[in-house]
């Protein structure tokens, strides 16, 4: 054996397990060879590298979000009352008119505008308001009562103006309470005209329109006064299918529980 291959054939077996056959040039000649595994090398740290993976944080839960309910909500509403942002009675339901309204105030503030009410908007919105008053949380209605029809002036009488968009309890002529209310499209008017409360129905649903009609008290066939969340959500945009729609939840249960069957019901312009 020349000295040179018996030199790097001494090498090849002092360095691994398993032994390389190695020709005179020292490269190996491809027959039987078997080759100990390498650690891949670490991928370069330049340009084309991937970033390392930043750690996640959820988004904070909304104090107030579309869909809540409640007297925070009617709270909240009065507050952007106070400041010009929602031009209506509270209802303490979050809804549509509610997200447009929160969204503007946090475009004021320099605030993520998401509709929905975090932490930090809603203590923007204390410090720039007062505590509401009950009046301010509970008005009569947004809308001038106007003068009685005079078939609302003796009596118990659920008064209905499609003039003014109200709801008036009247008791012996004195206005007892009074709510925003909307009626029936064009297509299914709500129909005007002296009645009588049929029957009452504390959590009624429509068989119709599936459709839940909670604190209705039928007084025309199938049309009722009751309350209805698309209106406290969506306010005049939308319509009802005849009944006369009331948008404030705390109102019109209380006026549930004074109406019986027979109560005089007037709709008129």
């Amino acid at each position: 054996m020349p000295a040179t291959a018996a030199v790097l054939l001494v090498a090849a077996l002092a360095v691994g397990c398993r032994p390389v056959t190695v020709t005179k040039t020292g490269a190996p000649d491809g027959k039987g060879v078997h080759h100990a595994p390498t650690t891949p090398a670490p991928p370069p740290l330049g340009r084309h590298a991937p970033p390392p993976a930043r750690a996640t944080h959820p988004a904070p839960r909304p104090v107030m979000a579309f869909g809540s309910q409640g007297a925070r909500v009617r709270e909240l509403q009065a507050r952007l009352a106070q400041l010009g942002f929602f031009a209506h009675s509270p209802t303490g339901y979050y809804g549509s008119l509610t997200t447009t309204a929160v969204r503007a105030f946090q475009r004021q503030q320099g605030l993520p505008r998401t509709g929905a009410v975090q932490s930090a908007a809603w203590s923007a919105l204390r410090a720039r308001t007062r505590q509401p008053t009950r009046t301010e949380l509970h008005p009569p209605t947004t809308r001038p009562i106007g003068v009685l029809d005079r078939r609302c002036t003796t009596g118990r009488v659920i008064c209905i103006s499609k003039r003014s968009n109200t709801l008036t309890w009247v008791v012996d002529g004195r206005i007892a309470s009074a709510m925003d209310v909307r009626f029936g499209s064009q297509y299914t008017p709500t129909r005007e005209g002296t009645f009588h409360i049929t029957f009452k129905s504390r959590r009624h649903v429509s068989t119709i329109y599936h459709t839940a009609m909670p604190y209705a008290m039928f007084f025309s066939g199938g049309q009722a006064v009751h309350y209805s969340a698309d209106f406290a959500a969506r306010g005049y945009t939308g319509a009802s299918h005849g009944c006369v729609n009331v948008r404030d939840k705390a109102k019109i249960a209380a006026l549930f529980g004074e109406v019986g069957k027979g109560t005089k019901v007037v709709v008129h312009r």
